[in-house]
């Protein structure tokens, strides 16, 4: 444990490092079309992803790459980890990410968030926010771009019971697109709260679209099934891989309900 410790000091620190040199790279993006910052994210993403195989032994394997669908699209993706909120951008073409509005007021990667149109929201305004945040989502759906939510809201522990928000319910009725469900098991390697990186086989699966059309319950009940039921699968076959590594899983990467 002493070396995973060390390992993954050293990733943290050259994450953030990386992370400084891209800011730096994509400055001649401010005047230039949206494509170039998002091609800047997703070489970002990329570096990141590979720097963390490098170091910490994270192998990442996608599964059903074919099932992305071209054009506008809803992403409902599991929130385990950070990971997922830089991983996932690398699929797709025009991704929307609807964040906090604080987030928009860091120097240079704020500016580059409102550069892409990515759409912050004040969570103090409680329903007002809501209806704001899907209006605009819808509209900047319906020209063809593709928003990655967590249903969620927040990153939950792995195993904890989930929680899924209505509010990605409105977006998906407001916007009439197909909705693509995505499990994962991010958080055995990347936990929340701790700069801890763990070795082994980090599992994203995309999994068959939901089509347009169907009522607020029936999309809830549909999407967190196959997410979850899913999600519960990959998480099961990478603590087995975790207890031939450890001999039993990492305390951090263990349930907390």
């Amino acid at each position: 444990m002493v070396a995973i410790f060390l390992r993954s000091l050293v990733y943290n620190v050259l994450f953030y490092m990386l992370l400084i040199c891209w800011l730096i790279v994509a400055i001649p993006t401010y005047v230039m079309p949206r494509w170039a910052i998002m091609a800047v994210a997703r070489n970002w993403a990329k570096s990141s992803i590979w720097l963390l195989r490098v170091i910490c032994n994270v192998k990442v394997e996608y599964r059903g790459l074919e099932k992305i669908p071209q054009g506008p699209l809803i992403v409902a993706s599991k929130h385990q980890s950070m990971w997922e909120t830089f991983a996932l951008l690398q699929f797709f073409e025009q991704p929307l990410f609807i964040l906090k509005r604080e987030l928009l007021w860091i120097p240079l990667f704020g500016w580059y968030l409102i550069k892409a149109k990515m759409i912050g929201i004040d969570r103090s305004a409680g329903g007002r926010a809501l209806l704001e945040m899907a209006r605009r989502a819808g509209a900047a759906v319906r020209r063809g771009r593709q928003l990655i939510i967590f249903p969620e809201g927040t990153r939950t522990p792995v195993g904890a019971p989930p929680q899924y928000k209505t509010g990605i319910a409105q977006i998906y009725v407001d916007c009439g697109v197909s909705c693509l469900p995505v499990a994962l098991n991010s958080g055995l390697f990347w936990p929340r709260r701790t700069f801890m990186r763990y070795p082994g086989t980090l599992v994203v699966e995309f999994l068959d679209p939901l089509p347009p059309g169907l009522s607020r319950r029936e999309f809830i009940a549909r999407v967190s099934t196959v997410i979850e039921e899913t999600t519960d699968r990959l998480v099961e076959v990478a603590r087995r891989e975790q207890a031939q590594l450890f001999k039993r899983a990492p305390r951090s990467a263990s349930v907390k309900a």
